[in-house]
């Protein structure tokens, strides 16, 4: 997976070093190329009003052909610094707009926003729907320049305003949004032929002979009420980037995923996009929209929002890709003897069987837990070099450095059960019950000792 961070009220074009240095800085190999902070909505909104005045600032959306030019020096210092452009974003019109004399300019901006991305090497735009109209003729109108730069258009979902209110709008339906994009690879393909995407060093860029694919929004689909699991497991590898964003579920907004939070619980539901996506063995593009958040930080805090939205995209990438870790390793062992290795062998175990498990409880040595013998850490000591050790405790970084201690030099994975898959989670009691009616009152009691502490 890509992690790419947004750069909205993170880079100033006019003076992008210290913005980009601080991308670096934190880890951040790759930005957004976003083409919507050079020429905003409430810009294109204004077009042509009375006291609207022309000025440099608003050249891209009175004169498309000029929307790179205030992304000059960006261009160059990213190129300097090793930040890729690996998907970038076309300007749109506001939600509530009513001005459908700038499809035309819209769709202007569109095409030089390909001609832009293939120009430097983007492969992936986002190209929002429009509020109304012909959605279909639209998109069409941008495959024939897609293909002749090798760039996918990837279609989002949208909110309609109503009232003030945000409601759904185009491609809030799963199934229907998988369908038109379908329909729309069809219809180009036998318009322009089969489109073979140009190579590419960056992992995850387009590959199939397809003119289209979705970028799935979380704050978008949180906003109109929709189940992510399904509109994830529904587009499957049609979804080639994830936009996550947090938000309050009522007004748009893009924070730092986990920062909306109510009475203790989050406002987006992550747990359901994660369970998705990991179904649908997501391996794109995870996209960090936070720039709400940024907006508000002074410059002398960006740099640790930066460290932190790093962090998530990090956390992000490991939790959905977690059956993908457990299948990169041939042969495995545990380390835990509680409620992670429950979870791992209840999910995982038939699929993915580990040798033993072991544990820091003397009283567990020589016992079984779920099937599996429990040795002391010792035991890791006599595996074969590529036998990988999936730790299932919350205590990660100190039983690490414990096993490197012991001198063991084999791979070490974190495991993590908060995203299970809801239909085993929800039997956990019951299984739970199950184990220990089966046990003696000794392990019976480490059992317990290991759910009060997170084990």
């Amino acid at each position: 997976m890509q992690t790419v961070t947004t750069i909205r009220s993170i880079i100033d074009f006019d003076r992008p070093s210290q913005g980009i240095g601080d991308l670096g800085k934190a880890g951040f190999e790759r930005a957004l190329l976003d083409f919507s902070a050079v020429c905003p909505p409430g810009l294109l909104e204004g077009l042509g009003k009375p006291g609207f005045q022309s000025s440099r600032h608003t050249m891209a959306a009175e004169e498309p052909e000029q929307l790179g030019e205030p992304l000059r020096e960006f261009f160059r210092q990213c190129g300097e610094a090793g930040i890729a452009l690996p998907i970038a974003r076309a300007p749109y019109l506001q939600t509530d707009t009513k001005r459908r004399d700038l499809y035309d300019r819209l769709r202007a901006l569109a095409l030089e926003s390909i001609r832009l991305c293939g120009e430097q090497g983007c492969r992936y735009l986002i190209v929002q729907p429009l509020p109304a109209g012909d959605q279909r003729d639209f998109y069409l109108s941008l495959a024939e320049a897609a293909g002749r730069h090798g760039v996918m258009i990837l279609v989002e979902s949208r909110c309609r305003d109503q009232g003030g209110h945000p409601v759904r709008g185009p491609f809030c339906d799963e199934r229907e949004t998988a369908a038109f994009i379908d329909e729309l690879n069809r219809q180009a393909a036998e318009r322009y032929g089969a489109w073979k995407a140009p190579d590419s060093q960056e992992k995850g860029g387009p590959t199939a002979d397809n003119y289209f694919g979705f970028c799935l929004d979380a704050g978008t689909l949180s906003l109109c009420g929709r189940n992510m699991h399904d509109f994830a497991t529904a587009l499957g590898k049609r979804t080639k980037a994830v936009a996550l964003r947090d938000g309050d579920g009522h007004d748009e907004m893009s924070l730092l995923p986990y920062t909306c939070v109510r009475k203790g619980q989050a406002q987006t539901d992550w747990l359901s996009l994660i369970r998705g996506l990991r179904a649908a063995d997501f391996d794109g593009i995870l996209l960090l929209d936070y720039g709400d958040t940024a907006a508000v930080l002074s410059p002398i805090l960006k740099p640790h929002l930066l460290t932190m939205a790093k962090a998530q995209g990090d956390y992000f990438s490991w939790q959905i890709g977690m059956e993908r870790m457990l299948r990169k390793h041939s042969s495995r062992v545990l380390f835990g003897a509680g409620n992670m290795c429950r979870n791992y062998m209840k999910n995982y175990g038939e699929k993915y069987p580990p040798l033993f498990t072991c544990d820091n409880n003397r009283t567990l040595w020589g016992t079984e837990f779920c099937g599996l013998a429990v040795k002391p850490p010792t035991a890791l000591l006599e595996l074969a070099p590529d036998c990988a050790v999936y730790i299932c405790n919350i205590y990660y970084r100190e039983i690490e450095a414990q096993l490197r201690g012991l001198g063991i030099k084999n791979p070490v994975e974190y495991f993590n059960d908060e995203y299970m898959p809801s239909f085993y989670t929800d039997r956990l009691d019951a299984v739970t019950r199950e184990y220990d009616g089966k046990r003696g009152p000794a392990e019976r009691e480490a059992a317990g000792r290991g759910r009060q502490e997170g084990n």
